[in-house]
């Protein structure tokens, strides 16, 4: 006997303190390697969902667009933000759909219900604003990180890497610029692209037109790649819009859990973060490329 579709769903990692997640529900998130997309929902497909918004402003509409969407019409909307976070703005934001609000605060998130009116407005207009866009020749999406520029810690690796060989792995890989730039050396056999972004591996996906290259929806932390000639990485260092220096401490981890002996880690990191204690204990030795407009890039042998 086939069990029913769920019909209700959860966007993200809300707070279980604040909010009540439905018992059931089905997990949507772009972050969470095998959840579900909230966009590939079919229309009135959910009676209630929970939310918790992302912090950008167009991301976040894209998602309140997407769960009103999905929802039968009268299906409850719950969605909270942390005041600093557009907390302050989902009353607004609702209410621009055509929703009338109830509003709470606490422990610094703002709180809101919505019953889904029969006709919402705008939803069309805010899906496509957050939607897979072009910027400077690279597929995108507003919520994938450096979504519309190349940032600093990417260019600055881009401009002191070396030509590689043999099999590699790009960490947090984003929307491919790095993995392009390994690519274009015809010595490299293999490159998996590992990012934790959904949106992000799709993109890449587009952009990364190369037979070498593999694509992996996953935590880096926790991946079996192993035997590897060299890892490149821009590591994150927030979690939930909070910096946790503890993420590209792991990453060094894992590449060095990665790599064959005598492989090598291209690491580029800003200069505050505590990575030279950890890259020392993991690698046989250490050497930094460069130190300058506060990034630092490690060239480490394992």
């Amino acid at each position: 006997m086939i069990a029913p579709a769920p019909r209700s769903a959860v966007y993200g990692a809300p707070p279980v303190d604040l909010v009540e997640v439905p018992e059931g529900a089905v997990q949507l998130s772009p972050l969470r390697p095998g959840a579900e997309a909230l966009e590939a929902l079919p229309d009135a497909a959910l009676e209630d969902i929970v939310v918790a918004a992302p912090p950008g402003s167009i991301e976040r509409r894209f998602v309140l667009a997407q769960a009103l969407r999905a929802l039968v019409p009268g299906g409850a909307l719950t969605v909270l933000a942390a005041n600093d976070k557009g907390g302050q703005r989902l009353r607004g934001e609702l209410e621009a759909f055509g929703c009338t609000v109830a509003e709470r605060s606490k422990a610094r998130q703002r709180i809101c219900t919505v019953a889904r009116p029969d006709t919402p407005t705008g939803l069309d207009a805010a899906i496509a604003e957050g939607g897979p866009i072009m910027v400077e020749g690279l597929v995108s999406q507003p919520g994938i990180f450096s979504w519309n520029r190349v940032d600093p810690g990417t260019s600055l690796l881009l401009a002191h890497l070396p030509k590689l060989a043999g099999r590699g792995a790009d960490l947090g890989a984003g929307l491919g610029i790095i993995a392009k730039a390994v690519l274009a050396a015809p010595t490299v056999k293999e490159l998996t692209l590992v990012e934790i972004d959904r949106r992000a591996v799709e993109a890449a996906k587009a952009n990364v037109a190369d037979a070498r290259a593999q694509f992996l929806w996953a935590d880096a932390r926790e991946t079996a790649l192993s035997d590897l000639d060299f890892v490149v990485s821009n590591p994150p260092f927030h979690a939930e819009g909070i910096e946790d220096r503890g993420l590209g401490q792991a990453f060094i981890t894992a590449a060095a859990r990665m790599l064959r002996r005598s492989g090598t880690l291209h690491l580029v990191a800003n200069r505050h973060m505590p990575y030279e204690a950890v890259l020392r204990a993991k690698f046989k030795s250490v050497k930094t490329v460069v130190d300058v407009s506060g990034y630092k890039i490690f060239e480490a042998y394992k």
